[in-house]
């Protein structure tokens, strides 16, 4: 049995200094569940056993050490981090480093490593156990449309002025392509700008095509599409990007070209030369995924194109971790699930009339985007604190951008474009 212990106030000592948690805004941080005597004794052995056969240094307040050696973990309240682990799993985990109970001089070479393990950080007895001890996913964040609607705007919906601290100029939230490593933030927008035209050459995008964007961002895919003459539809669930995207295509001049609508995409209805789709499968939840892509089959033409960029992890761990509720679903994407390339390729042959016809990976390039994203976030923490956002926000999202590079340097996470496309009878 789990009982949860509030903190005096809403204060955390880290340290040799106090870390204020806002315990309304974050009643899971700001109170330490409190384990049974047997869970506790189980939990620090099995993190005891996980860690000291890893290329890690892990270092308690009463100088004992575990690990091979490797990049550090300080545990600064053991009892605290075992009691969150040992009740929530690697929930606790990430809410134990909200609440300033570890930290990492390198976060993500201690996450690199954890993910590099991840298949095997558990002993498989144990592994076997998880549909047992294992949070599920809440009823309340399914993706149904009025579910996606709720859950896209939990993010999307944080604040315009908080995604441009940290993205660039083109403020396209997703895996640029370089040239060369390592990335330079001069070099960030051009990055962006090359992914982008990639897609839209893969959609075959052109004067007079009838492109369908299935997720906005914040319209730079739409403005580059425009001006190559193309006819676009966007649709996103966030209020907050379609008011600036729309405010960016008026100001370029586009404003009889893209149309942006505030939509699911299985509301959408027509038919469209091309579709383009970057990273929003990960929003959609493995439920509907059938949905998805059947809806990419109803709404492309005969002899159409669709570019889809898609964050992919392993098949096994997919399956593995599908019904799990997950500190990156409570905190960050809230219904979100990163499908397998198995899954998508199932899924389009078993539900569409598409076919797959290119893959290509990329992955490198996304913890190169992702570090200079997580670099400029952490330069600008002050203007983050000026919008509002409190330190244990600050250390979420630390924690976050560099759970996400680590998942793509350990190669745990890869990122693709796919080529589908659909044959025209007619020819």
């Amino acid at each position: 049995m789990t009982t949860v212990e509030p903190l005096p106030g809403r204060h955390r000592t880290r340290g040799h200094r106090t870390l204020p948690i806002d315990a309304e805004r974050w009643p899971d941080v700001a109170a330490v569940p409190t384990a049974a005597w047997p869970t506790h004794v189980v939990t620090q052995a099995v993190v005891k056993a996980a860690l000291r056969r890893l290329p890690l240094r892990v270092r308690f307040t009463n100088g004992a050490t575990l690990g091979l050696g490797g990049p550090l973990i300080e545990v600064r309240n053991p009892k605290a981090f075992h009691a969150r682990i040992g009740t929530r799993g690697l929930i606790g985990f990430g809410e134990s480093y909200m609440a300033g109970e570890w930290d990492a001089p390198d976060l993500v070479g201690v996450l690199t490593v954890l993910a590099a393990h991840a298949a095997d950080l558990i002993a498989t007895p144990l592994q076997r156990l998880r549909k047992v001890w294992a949070q599920r996913q809440p009823e309340a964040q399914r993706n149904t449309p009025d579910g996606s609607r709720a859950n896209i705007s939990r993010h999307y919906d944080l604040s315009n002025d908080l995604f441009a601290l940290f993205l660039d100029e083109t403020l396209t939230y997703s895996s640029a392509i370089f040239r060369g490593f390592p990335a330079d933030w001069p070099l960030l927008s051009a990055a962006q700008h090359r992914k982008i035209d990639l897609l839209l050459d893969l959609a075959g995008v052109r004067e007079g095509t009838r492109l369908l964007e299935i997720g906005t961002g914040w319209g730079e895919l739409a403005l580059r599409a425009a001006a190559r003459g193309a006819h676009v539809t966007s649709l996103t669930l966030s209020r907050e990007q379609r008011a600036l995207a729309l405010d960016r295509v008026r100001e370029a001049g586009y404003a009889d070209r893209v149309a942006i609508d505030l939509r699911d995409y299985r509301e959408i209805r027509g038919r469209y030369d091309a579709i383009v789709s970057v990273e929003m499968i990960e929003a959609v939840g493995a439920e509907f995924w059938p949905a998805y892509f059947h809806t990419l089959d109803e709404r492309l033409a005969p002899g159409g194109r669709v570019a889809l960029q898609a964050i992919t992890m392993p098949h096994e761990r997919m399956l593995a971790s599908r019904d799990t509720h997950t500190w990156i679903q409570k905190y960050i994407f809230p219904g979100g699930l990163i499908p397998s390339t198995t899954a998508i390729e199932e899924t389009v042959r078993d539900h569409t009339g598409l076919e797959v016809t290119a893959r290509d990976a990329f992955g490198a390039h996304y913890a190169e985007t992702l570090r200079l994203w997580r670099e400029r976030f952490t330069d600008r923490a002050d203007e983050v604190d000026a919008l509002g956002f409190d330190e244990t926000f600050r250390r979420l999202w630390t924690f976050y951008l560099a759970y996400s590079e680590a998942g793509f340097r350990s190669g745990y996470l890869d990122v693709q474009q796919y080529l589908l496309t659909k044959e025209d009878p007619a020819r």
